[in-house]
């Protein structure tokens, strides 16, 4: 990265000293033609985007040489490197030979629509924006020179045709390859008066923020431009390497504590996590385009036609939109805002997941939504978030009203809460779901949380659902399968805009399908002085109600204070049968109690102790069962076992443990 950067750099400073040393236009007593460049805002890019909005670049140009009426314009190209992928979108064109890798980066003269007072009616900022058809030609569209109202303008005719002169076009296309994009014979008309000035604007140009992250001391790394200029007419350029943004982490995300349900419990729509995303910066998050109405879903429409100022700022995915450029695409044009993404794995089979299909204060509680999620009033009142089809399906409107990627509730979750829901398919143990941002405030940084619930029906005997964790992995989306940094990926037309890495960290556990077990207590076990205690533990889940059978080993660990005996296992205990064991065989010498955790649903102990042969003292006693500390999505024994709280006059303080 280092060696490259260095390349840059030098290449900037040879297009420079170039510039300095190309034949002037004009003759003697001209002053040269030279440019400054000008970043009026400088934006954060998300360190996880492939194709993020850099910052626009102008080059002001005054000086330079007359061009006499009706001479043709001398051109040049431009070419802009970044110390990144260019990420463009390609706007492919059958209409056009040879058309390559153009793009929707715009270069602009004069500000065209902007609404700037022009010098010349009907030119400058009061021309119509018009696209150059020929993006590879040389020059790409000959424009001339004229005198109207004693101004030099750049016209479309070398005469001046009957109703006056028309404006030339203004509006050209860029082509990208690798690291730069390139207009092509782009008519450089000098001002030359004093006072006045030409403004190139170069919009549209979006970059691979992912190659840059890691950030400086100030926590950010610059995107660096450089200006190239080559052709006839020669261009001072100050400043030919701005910075046009900052890259930083946009997205932090967190999961709720594990959940630990039971195998042996059937669940209906029961919360099992609450995921939560929050945005680093301000404009982390935004819509598909800003809402220039009060209408629902405005931020998700297409606003062609109203979001094309030059140099305007707008707090969404697409940019300087700019409609018919070749093959009729769309410049500028995000597919959707942005899209939050939760996959979820290790799902075990049989277990249907659910989510929220908007975002909620907690796994319970939903939020009311803003009476027009996506409209212009809403924004900036309520973080909104909407569920969609699929993290590649575009944005649009349906009947006017709703998203066409929208997913609707199917119904509300269980335990008597009223939180939208829908189900999101689970296959081979995997499922994602795909939140949109509808509403954002970019003057605060935001958070939005999204509650996942699950249902299966137990069934133990056919050991469904398996015992197993489930994960879950959050990030922007979408996250392409491959991505890779030559021109024809990065740039590619059948890619979506915006487009992210996948999660780059661990998986995140959310909620853990456990088998049902039995603990066991014995309370006193012991094989000193002459007596000795055997132990059963019978496996009752075969039984005349039709419980399905099931087998598992129990793990007998054994408490003698600080010298106590390694743990020991049963073996499997088959369903309907009894383990029976002597403490002098098991454990020889040994005298304290035993926990014995097992693993099926139905196990009960029974203890005997009796000295030789039973002849003079002999007693028994029924193990305690303690109840299970991951039933209770907890990892220690809970004093209030039967769910008594502290206080509660009808629980004791203590275990409570039974037979």
């Amino acid at each position: 990265m280092v060696d490259f950067r260095r390349w840059i750099t030098a290449l900037a400073v040879l297009a420079l000293f170039a510039g300095l040393a190309a034949a002037q236009v004009g003759g003697s007593g001209q002053t040269q033609l030279t440019c400054a460049t000008n970043v009026s805002v400088t934006p954060t890019l998300r360190a996880e985007g492939y194709t993020e909005q850099t910052g626009d670049v102008t080059l002001t140009c005054t000086g330079g040489a007359n061009v006499a009426a009706g001479s043709q314009i001398p051109t040049v190209n431009i070419t802009v490197f970044l110390n990144t992928a260019v990420t463009s979108r390609l706007l492919p064109s059958s209409a056009v030979s040879g058309t390559g890798n153009v793009s929707e980066a715009l270069l602009l003269i004069d500000e065209p629509g902007s609404g700037l007072a022009p010098i010349v009616p009907n030119f400058g900022p009061a021309a119509p924006q018009n696209l150059c058809l020929n993006p590879l030609g040389q020059p790409s569209c000959p424009e001339f020179a004229q005198i109207v109202n004693g101004v030099t303008v750049a016209t479309d005719s070398s005469t001046v045709p009957v109703g006056g002169a028309v404006a030339g076009r203004n509006v050209f296309q860029g082509v990208v390859s690798g690291n730069a994009v390139t207009w092509f014979g782009i008519p450089v008309l000098a001002p030359v008066s004093t006072g006045t000035s030409r403004v190139f604007r170069f919009t549209n140009i979006r970059a691979n923020a992912t190659t840059l992250s890691g950030g400086s001391a100030a926590g950010a790394t610059p995107v660096i431009a450089s200006i190239s200029i080559s052709g006839a007419t020669s261009l001072l350029i100050t400043n030919p390497t701005p910075t046009i943004g900052f890259v930083q982490g946009g997205l932090t995300t967190s999961a709720s504590s594990v959940t630990n349900v039971n195998q042996c419990q059937t669940k209906t729509k029961t919360a099992v996590a609450t995921l939560t995303y929050s945005e680093n910066f301000g404009t982390a998050w935004k819509t598909r385009v800003q809402a220039q109405s009060t209408a629902s879903y405005a931020g998700q429409a297409t606003n062609i036609g109203t979001q094309n100022t030059p140099g305007g700022i707008y707090n969404s995915e697409s940019n300087f939109v700019f409609a018919n450029t070749l093959g009729g695409q769309t410049a500028g044009l995000a597919d959707f805002g942005t899209r939050l993404k939760a996959t979820f794995n290790n799902v075990p089979t049989g277990v249907r997941l659910f989510v929220s299909v908007n975002n909620v204060l907690n796994g319970v509680i939903p939020i009311t939504p803003p009476a027009n999620p996506g409209g212009s009033a809403a924004n900036g009142v309520t973080t909104w978030a909407q569920l969609v089809i699929s993290e590649t399906t575009p944005d649009g409107t349906l009947n006017g009203t709703f998203l066409s990627s929208q997913v609707s509730s199917t119904d509300g979750a269980g335990s008597g809460n009223n939180v939208p829901i829908a189900e999101i398919p689970v296959v081979n143990g995997s499922a994602s779901a795909v939140w949109e941002i509808l509403n954002t405030n970019p003057s605060s940084q935001e958070t939005v949380k999204f509650a996942v619930f699950a249902t299966y029906v137990a069934n133990v005997a056919q050991n469904s659902p398996p015992a197993g964790t489930a994960t879950v992995n959050m990030s922007f989306a979408p996250t392409p399968p491959v991505f890779t940094a030559s021109s024809g990926a990065a740039a590619s037309s059948s890619l979506n805009i915006p487009r992210f890495i996948a999660d780059p960290n661990a998986a995140k556990n959310i909620f853990a399908i456990n088998i049902c077990r039995t603990i066991l207590l014995y309370p006193f076990v012991t094989n000193q002085a002459g007596f000795d205690t055997g132990l059963a533990i019978a496996n009752t889940s075969t039984d005349p109600f039709g419980t399905g059978p099931q087998a598992g080993s129990c793990a007998l660990n054994w408490y003698s204070g600080t010298a106590s005996p390694a743990p020991t296992n049963s073996g499997s205990i088959a369903s309907g049968t009894v383990y029976t064991t002597l403490a002098s065989v098991t454990v020889p010498g040994f005298q304290g109690y035993m926990i014995a955790v097992c693993q099926f649903q139905y196990a009960h102990g029974f203890a005997f102790i009796s000295d030789l042969g039973a002849r003079n003292l002999a007693m028994g006693y029924l193990a305690l069962v303690i109840p299970d500390p991951v039933s209770q999505n907890n990892s220690v024994r809970n004093a209030s076992a039967n769910g008594c709280g502290t206080g509660d006059i009808n629980c004791g303080g203590g275990e409570e443990a039974g037979h």
